[in-house]
């Protein structure tokens, strides 16, 4: 196996991390080392373990860099050193599993030595880790459409938050898309947090029709802004704010404020110039953990789109075991008419 420079320790607090090969490539285009994903990690580990601190957190592990296959790793790696603490997490199927749990600096280090780049944490909390704390709104543009498109979308997605007494906190999602973070009291389940998406969405549709939508199969997507509901589900996630991504450019998931949201531009953000925004500019989203909101008006609008509209709930994913109340899962032009 062909070495990539000699092995690197960096001191984070009270830890050693070793690095190997710190000079493997693992951005071709833009020549990024492993080395420099390790010192980026650091750079911003302060506000990004505010996001994903004691959290059970997927690795997205490219072990060869972007030009290879990543992987996601949901369980924690074997090897790990007794100081990377673990969560215990339960799938929908009901199988569990011991995830990464980062609580310090070095963790991130060390994921990133593993090839980590995205980091990917549930939107829970030990110990409570079956009552979400973060409601997330995905708010992903189809091929045809662009950032500017989103960015659009988020804005909505933003009053309708207000509506509901709500504050939300935008970041790009690395690509074309925003991700929108609401802290929220660890009061109710996956399913009720999913349903209050799905709320938050329909009515988001209803105020740009022609703009977004949530509509679960792409042929009926009509090239709008998909809000991808099913993000609230179990075992769904984001890549968390400060995230490195897998684009050739090594772009970042990065917190903006809603008045740099319109003239934003995901490229602006890598691992070359995230670290000197945050050093010159802090983190934008500082104020997300100073309140938690309730969902209850959301729920209602659940409820009172069932009950006056007839609108149920909508379709999980494919991988999901059939959830109550669901309706058919098979996409509309394969489905069969009921006899």
């Amino acid at each position: 196996m062909a070495r990539h420079g000699e092995a690197v320790e960096y001191q984070v607090g009270r830890r050693t991390v070793r690095v190997s090969n710190p000079d493997k490539v693992y951005f071709p285009e833009r020549g990024i080392t492993k080395r420099q994903v390790v010192e980026y990690y650091l750079a911003v580990a302060d506000p990004l373990l505010r996001a994903i601190g004691e959290r059970p957190t997927t690795l997205k592990r490219f072990v060869d860099g972007v030009a290879g296959e990543a992987f996601y790793a949901k369980r924690v790696p074997k090897g790990a050193p007794d100081w990377v603490e673990t969560a215990r997490i339960t799938f929908p199927s009901g199988r569990t599993a011991d995830e990464v749990c980062p609580t310090e600096p070095a963790v991130l280090a060390w994921a990133a030595n593993l090839g980590t780049l995205d980091f990917h944490p549930w939107p829970v909390r030990r110990p409570r880790l079956d009552h979400p704390d973060e409601l997330r709104v995905d708010v992903d543009p189809p091929e045809t459409a662009s950032f500017a498109d989103a960015a659009a979308v988020a804005a909505v997605v933003r009053e309708v938050l207000a509506d509901a007494g709500l504050t939300g906190y935008p970041k790009t999602s690395g690509g074309r898309g925003v991700h929108v973070l609401v802290r929220i009291r660890p009061e109710w389940d996956f399913v009720a947090v999913r349903h209050a998406v799905i709320a938050l969405g329909r009515e988001v549709e209803r105020r740009a029709p022609g703009r977004a939508t949530v509509a679960w199969w792409k042929e009926e997507r009509g090239g709008r802004v998909f809000l991808d509901y099913n993000q609230a589900a179990r075992d769904r996630t984001v890549a968390s704010a400060w995230s490195v991504r897998g684009t050739p450019r090594a772009t970042v998931s990065m917190p903006v404020t809603w008045d740099q949201l319109p003239d934003a531009d995901p490229d602006d953000f890598d691992v070359l110039t995230v670290p000197g925004l945050l050093a010159e500019h802090g983190d934008p989203h500082r104020e997300l953990d100073t309140q938690a909101f309730g969902i209850e008006p959301l729920l209602e609008w659940y409820a009172r789109d069932e009950r006056d509209h007839g609108l149920g709930d909508l379709p999980y994913p494919p991988d999901f075991p059939k959830m109550a109340g669901e309706p058919k899962r098979v996409q509309p032009s394969r489905a069969r008419p009921d006899t």
